[in-house]
């Protein structure tokens, strides 16, 4: 039984009622909220292990809650939408959402979301070690965590910096979408492997030179992305 605590945001009283019947049967620990301000207190308040966030929202829609939470967390967030348009989904996983999943859903898979979010942890990727990588312009370190390029320090997040890390420690090999999901967000992540996309996009805009013509991660089209700065 996990005792992890997960906050529901959905003005949908019968859906918050739902969803949480399911948790709790699962032994997590549930509160909830119904518009955009409470849930941005109660993040604060109730420090959820997860969020489960709708878009549509009286008084301040998901998307900008998840804004508003990136600026200082990290939580998991699992974003509802109730509409199965592509710009919501690539909107959200660009704010920062670790998955989606359009409503209707069933209740037994929201769980099964859940359990899998919470299974890869925000720690290092497979296979990681605390050997620090230095390349001619780039710094690893994993066991801090920390980037710099020369000596000026890079502000990753936790994923940014997992991708990263898997790309630079399989220097020159091209890394497809399907094994950075398994190395960065584990073999069972449900989600759409453009997330991959987004967060390589946001990487280079700290780390390349000219994020648009990108020399340190580049694109191999229909194979992956590989990573290209020279060891020292």
């Amino acid at each position: 039984m996990s005792e992890s605590k997960i906050l529901v945001v959905d003005d949908e009283p019968g859906i918050v009622s739902n969803v949480r019947a399911f948790l709790e049967r699962d032994g997590y620990i549930v509160q909830s909220a119904a518009d955009g301000p409470s849930a941005l207190q109660l993040a604060r308040s109730f420090a959820p292990d997860l969020i489960v966030l709708d878009i549509m929202l009286p008084g301040m829609d998901g998307l900008e809650v998840l804004r508003r939470l990136r600026q200082d967390s990290e939580v998991y967030v699992l974003m509802l939408t109730a509409r199965s348009d592509e710009t919501d989904k690539l909107i959200g996983l660009t704010v920062g959402a670790d998955d989606y999943l359009t409503k209707p859903f069933s209740p037994r898979e929201l769980v099964a979301r859940v359990k899998a979010i919470l299974r890869r942890g925000r720690g290092s990727p497979a296979g990681s070690s605390d050997i620090v990588l230095t390349f001619e312009r780039l710094r690893i370190d994993p066991g801090a965590r920390q980037v710099w390029i020369r000596e000026a320090p890079v502000d990753l997040t936790s994923i940014e910096f997992n991708l990263l890390y898997a790309l630079a420690r399989h220097h020159g090999r091209v890394l497809s979408r399907e094994q950075l999901i398994e190395q960065v967000w584990g073999y069972d992540y449900y989600g759409d492997d453009r997330v991959v996309d987004v967060h390589l996009g946001r990487v280079r805009k700290k780390i390349e030179d000219d994020p648009e013509h990108p020399q340190v991660i580049v694109t191999v089209r229909g194979a992956g992305y590989r990573f290209e700065d020279q060891p020292r």
